[in-house]
């Protein structure tokens, strides 16, 4: 009876360290959307961002709704026969909706104008676009209709593309950037999401997370090429540590960098015939780390005023 007890008293322990984790997680994501911003450009002399951590909450919302409606649709695919997990995609858009109409309100709240009077600002149609796109996206998921929310997402990833201030010179290879660098990175995190939920369900599902590792591969390379030609186009190097927006990019990339290793250890693992969820689970946690890193990179100031206002940096 003791030694019951102790079993199950253990296997409780066991679960809770898990949660405990997600929650205090949860938390530091929390507290970085909210205040990363502000933290990132003290001592720059760059403009205060109003509501910075509102809007950041909020970016942070719309690419978690991406990662998971787009990574759902790959993993699908990645899955083959077999059990499925149950699917997310309804409220993943729902949510991504709910966000995007949330900053049109914002803008208005911020910029002293009405909601009909925000919708023609080029930011406030961009975020009603995103909007309906998600709406559209959650309608063609509850009528079972899954790869028709295709088109709709395309539109969501297009329309924040435009809005996440492409490069005033040449803004159509920034925003054809932008769109390459999105979707991969929704792919990775989103489609990783995917694939242990499957994994899960299906006690293992070694061939599922194999068939993933050689996708991440290709998205990988595609982030790396992408991230680097947009960071030169846009971040000039004197001002790297001068600046917000380099601040938190290095802080990215050193999540990314840790979330790039945690995925080479979870590949070597598969390759041996070992156990790859726990290496790759950690690489999710790593990965959702980096989305809240991205929200905050899109709403710093663009650092090019800086560096055309050399006087700043003296």
């Amino acid at each position: 009876m003791t030694a019951h007890t102790e079993n199950g008293a253990a296997r409780r322990s066991g679960r809770r360290r898990p949660r405990a984790a997600l929650a205090l997680g949860a938390l530091a994501a929390v507290a970085v959307a909210l205040f990363g911003a502000g933290i990132a450009a003290h001592g720059t002399g760059e403009l205060r961002i109003p509501a910075a951590g509102t809007t950041t909450l909020l970016r942070v919302a719309v690419f978690a709704a991406l990662a998971l409606h787009i990574g759902e649709l790959a993993g699908a695919g990645l899955a083959g026969p077999g059990r499925t997990p149950r699917s997310w995609a309804v409220w993943a858009a729902l949510g991504g909706a709910a966000a995007s109409a949330g900053q049109i309100v914002l803008l208005a709240r911020v910029s002293d104008l009405d909601l009909t009077a925000t919708y023609g600002t080029r930011d406030g149609g961009l975020l009603l676009a995103m909007a309906n796109g998600f709406a559209l996206a959650a309608g063609c998921a509850a009528l079972g209709r899954s790869t028709w929310a295709v088109a709709p997402l395309a539109l969501v990833v297009g329309a924040e593309a435009l809005r996440a201030h492409p490069e005033p010179y040449t803004p159509e290879l920034g925003t054809a950037l932008t769109i390459v660098h999105l979707t991969a990175a929704c792919l990775w995190a989103g489609g990783l999401l995917h694939v242990l939920r499957t994994a899960r369900l299906r006690g293992g599902g070694r061939d599922v997370l194999a068939r993933y590792a050689r996708l991440a591969g290709w998205l990988y390379v595609a982030l790396a090429v992408t991230g680097t030609c947009s960071t030169l186009r846009r971040l000039p190097a004197e001002v790297v540590f001068a600046t917000a927006y380099g601040r938190v990019l290095i802080v990215k990339l050193l999540v990314v960098a840790a979330a790039s290793v945690l995925a080479v250890i979870a590949r070597r693992a598969l390759r041996r015939g070992g156990d790859a969820t726990a290496p790759a689970r950690t690489e999710l946690a790593v990965l959702a780390g980096a989305v809240v890193l991205s929200a905050v990179l899109t709403v710093v100031p663009d650092p090019h005023w800086l560096s055309v206002h050399p006087a700043v940096l003296r």
